[in-house]
């Protein structure tokens, strides 16, 4: 007999992600002990018997509630047990920048950050969190970016599991007889994450007789490939626009629809060092090529700034600064 389906199916997907990457390529898995990362821990471990591909794993202990340490050693200790090594128990300080969920995001990221200059990174996240992502995505409106969800890789950052539903990796992690850590956090509804999860989804799924997390998961996939086509258009766009001293040429500008305009304008001001860029920084850079009438320049992130003369734009940088060519990467 075969592995259990689950077990099966979490394999393929770890097969799939890293066939395209050379087996001399070490792979490390962020794992937390829940039933995703553990699972894909698991799978992970199976691949790496097979291919001979170095394999690590990397627990991110947040000490954010009482016990972490140890479920974080466990965690550890068990990443051996499957056979991988090395195993890595990273403890983090946590700030308070953006609320505690976006806080804990951004330290464990640069914990992990180190592993993927060294190679790659996989991360346990679902379909059922790519359709929470989107629907976050959707109730910030802040564009189809954010509403195209998690990329299954980017930056040295694989998530093969994008494909499978959570209830998939439990059952996996249930047929291999893993040790399956409940974090406590995961039931608290003050977090946003957790209230869509428990409240908002099983309702949708209710009203809509089924297939919102599928069909979540299929609109983020749809939208990164529209995407990807833009911004290939926009760079296309930006290299055709750009003047040698640094500058746009609006009239290279205006033939563009706004789609690929904004896309444009955005690329070219953060490559030149000012950023992030906000959708209001968008709108007034957009307004020096389309709603011109003498007005001038206008404020940018990081101390820059923005202004037209003479058909052409230009970027304005901070005292004493020199911004680069928009043909710069």
């Amino acid at each position: 007999m075969g592995p259990h389906p689950a077990v099966a199916a979490v394999r393929l997907a770890v097969r799939r992600a890293l066939a395209a990457h050379p087996l001399t390529v070490p792979a490390f898995v962020a794992c937390s002990g829940g039933a995703d990362s553990l699972a894909l821990a698991a799978a992970l471990a199976f691949d790496s018997a097979r291919t001979g591909r170095p394999a690590g794993l990397v627990c991110v202990d947040h000490g954010l509630q009482p016990g972490s340490a140890e479920q974080a050693d466990r965690v550890g200790s068990l990443g051996y047990e499957l056979g991988l090594d090395p195993v890595h128990v990273l403890r983090v300080a946590v700030g308070s920048a953006g609320g505690p969920e976006a806080a804990a995001r951004t330290a464990r990221y640069a914990a992990l950050r180190p592993f993927r200059d060294q190679g790659l990174v996989l991360l346990g996240h679902t379909a059922d969190d790519q359709a929470e992502t989107v629907l976050l995505g959707l109730g910030r409106g802040s564009g189809p970016r954010s509403i195209a969800g998690m990329r299954p890789e980017q930056d040295g950052y694989l998530r093969p599991l994008l494909v499978l539903r959570r209830s998939q990796t439990e059952a996996a992690c249930r047929a291999l007889g893993l040790p399956v850590w409940q974090d406590p956090h995961n039931g608290d509804l003050r977090f946003r994450r957790n209230r869509l999860r428990q409240e908002v989804l099983p309702l949708l799924e209710d009203v809509l007789a089924g297939g919102v997390t599928e069909a979540l998961v299929r609109t983020a996939g749809q939208l990164q490939a529209d995407l990807d086509t833009l911004d290939q258009l926009a760079g296309l766009a930006l290299a055709a626009a750009a003047v040698p001293t640094g500058g746009l040429s609006v009239e290279a500008l205006s033939g563009h629809p706004d789609g690929i305009l904004s896309r444009v304008l955005k690329a070219w001001a953060e490559r030149g060092g000012a950023g992030p860029l906000t959708a209001g920084h968008v709108l007034e850079l957009w307004r020096l090529v389309r709603d011109w009438r003498g007005q001038g320049p206008i404020d940018l992130p990081g101390g820059y700034g923005a202004r037209r003369a003479s058909g052409t734009l230009w970027l304005i940088a901070p005292a004493g600064g020199t911004p680069p060519s928009p043909s710069e990467e």
